[in-house]
């Protein structure tokens, strides 16, 4: 927290400000500014600091904040409360009648197939059975003597 000392010594104070102007240069002025905010920081934490702005925000303003801020969380708390009860009602909707509708239809691929392959045999059998569009050759023809080409 920030502490406030008063100092009774005006010759001690003009000489240890860093914003003395009577014999400084502007240098070290600076280098004045930065040894007092080297002081500062060694000796107060962070927490210290946000602690001591709670002095600066007046009382309305710091209620205002604290309103939105809880509001604001409330608000969060109860749409990811909403979220998660949609989230749960659609996938144990997906479950409960999604996961058997695909099964059902699996299934009936599965017949569908089968049924193609046994129409596919039952006419492969008739063809099979069924007489040939070319006439067997006659075994008491002869075989022409001599050379015969391939494929003939």
């Amino acid at each position: 927290m920030v502490k406030v000392e008063i100092v009774e010594e005006k010759d001690n104070q003009d000489a240890n400000s860093p914003y003395a102007s009577s014999s400084s240069s502007r240098t070290s002025s600076s280098v004045s500014l930065s040894s007092v905010g080297s002081e500062l920081d060694a000796e107060e934490s962070f927490y210290e600091r946000i602690v001591a702005l709670v002095d600066i925000v007046p009382p309305t303003t710091r209620h205002k904040i604290s309103t939105r801020f809880s509001k604001t969380a409330g608000f969060l708390k109860s749409s990811s409360k909403v979220v998660g009860n949609l989230v749960w009602i659609v996938t144990t909707s997906a479950l409960l009648i999604g996961l058997p509708l695909a099964l059902s239809l699996e299934d009936e691929a599965k017949i569908v197939a089968q049924e193609k392959e046994m129409i596919a045999q039952q006419q492969g059998a008739q063809q099979m059975l069924a007489p040939s569009m070319y006439p067997p050759p006659n075994a008491n023809q002869s075989q022409p003597n001599g050379i015969v080409p391939p494929g003939f």
